[in-house]
């Protein structure tokens, strides 16, 4: 049996963690952490990850909290030996990095830019579409309160593209072109790939990467209208790093 903490079980998606994890029969939900926690839930839980660890035991942290939150949240877990499966987007390579170094000895670090199946896909996909177009932009739409931009499976997938691309550079017309008081037009620029992010309410989450060359153009796409949609991964997630250690980032080294 798997003992499992839900990190911001308040909101939208550490809800549907709690729901997923108490529904699993090889795991136990043994606690929720979360400032805004209701008080009438129907298991224990804490304002924060100090008090957490003070009352209970468990393996797994699974967080979906906020950028402003996730680092704090993961100094204290991972020195006290708390394998931690992180949805919270926002924190950089080199951040996550400098993280796993605070982890115990055996303790993993698993951050995934996208839970779901299909959004892996996309991206292994991408990097297989990147060596034959010159041209790649990312377009990713998601509701209204998401907190950062662009995303995290956004940041992923330029930085898939442009390792595939081996330094080759889009000859588009970039930043430069874009007319007074219209600053942003042509996007963010992430590994030199164009990214540009809708938000908007009746969306969950989407995104297409959009590729061309002469005469042609690829688009993939994939679209999330349920949170359920990442609950097969973030299971997948605690399983997986019971007995893992280090950094690892993607669910695809989970998926086969």
């Amino acid at each position: 049996m798997i003992t499992v903490a839900v990190a911001g079980c308040a909101g939208r998606m550490g809800s549907a963690a709690v729901n997923a994890v108490s529904a699993a029969e090889d795991m136990q939900l043994v606690c929720g952490i979360d400032p805004h926690a209701f008080a009438d839930a129907s298991y224990p839980t804490y304002a924060s990850i100090q008090e957490a660890l003070a009352a209970e035991s468990f393996q797994v942290l699974v967080d979906f909290t906020a950028p402003a939150v996730v680092e704090s949240t993961l100094r204290v877990a991972l020195p006290a030996g708390v394998n931690c499966v992180v949805g919270t987007t926002g924190l950089s390579n080199a951040k996550l990095e400098e993280l796993a170094r605070l982890a115990l000895e055996g303790t993993c670090l698993f951050y995934a830019p996208n839970f779901t199946t299909g959004a892996v896909l996309m991206m292994q996909f991408a990097k297989a579409a990147a060596p034959f177009f010159p041209e790649a932009e990312v377009i990713e739409l998601h509701h209204c309160n998401k907190k950062d931009a662009p995303s995290g499976t956004a940041v992923r997938t330029a930085q898939i593209i442009s390792e595939a691309r081996d330094g080759r550079i889009s000859a588009a017309p970039g930043a430069e072109t874009e007319i007074e008081g219209a600053a942003g037009a042509r996007g963010a620029l992430v590994e030199g790939v164009p990214v540009h992010s809708v938000r908007s309410m009746g969306y969950v989450a989407s995104q297409e990467v959009i590729f061309g060359s002469m005469g042609q153009t690829l688009t993939i796409r994939h679209d999330s209208w349920d949170r359920e949609s990442y609950m097969p991964g973030v299971l997948l997630g605690i399983r997986s790093v019971t007995d893992k250690s280090g950094l690892i980032v993607g669910l695809e080294n989970f998926m086969g």
